[in-house]
């Protein structure tokens, strides 16, 4: 029984010591936003802004490690790939590329992450938002063909 006390205090001890651990939870400025092209803007505002945008509502569970580094790493990640706050700064070229994985993903049910999804289930896309999301990937592409 000792034993199991003194597990436990370690593990108590480790979680407290874990949330000194920095973590970078930035919103930097928008540089050039995505213009208002309604609906679809407010479909990824909705369930892609949050790891894609400089736009992040950090969540409670963000602020407790070791969650709140996965979050991070996610967030800081997403945004590396694809930044709709940095959308503006995009030449015609990028923004049909982009247009396009963003629909792959989607197709694919690749994204929004499932993780993502448990603690946000708004955010999960209805077959009308992916259809309106479809044919804003396919107009970018005069051929009409979406690839990834």
């Amino acid at each position: 029984m000792k034993k199991v006390k003194t597990l436990i205090l370690i593990i108590v001890i480790l979680f407290i010591a874990i949330q000194f651990v920095p973590v970078k939870r930035d919103n930097p400025p928008v540089v050039a936003d995505m213009p208002d092209t309604e609906p679809v803007k407010a479909i990824l505002q909705q369930s892609c802004y949050d790891c894609h945008s400089n736009a992040t509502t950090w969540p409670w569970y963000s602020y407790i490690a070791p969650v709140s580094w996965l979050v991070s790493f996610d967030v800081h990640h997403g945004r590396e790939y694809l930044n709709f706050s940095e959308w503006g700064s995009l030449n015609a070229k990028q923004i049909q590329y982009y247009k396009q994985n963003i629909w792959y993903e989607i197709d694919k049910n690749n994204m929004p992450l499932k993780p993502y999804l448990w603690l946000h289930p708004e955010a999960r896309l209805t077959p009308a938002a992916k259809d309106t999301v479809k044919s804003w990937a396919i107009a970018a592409d005069s051929s009409g063909v979406v690839q990834p």
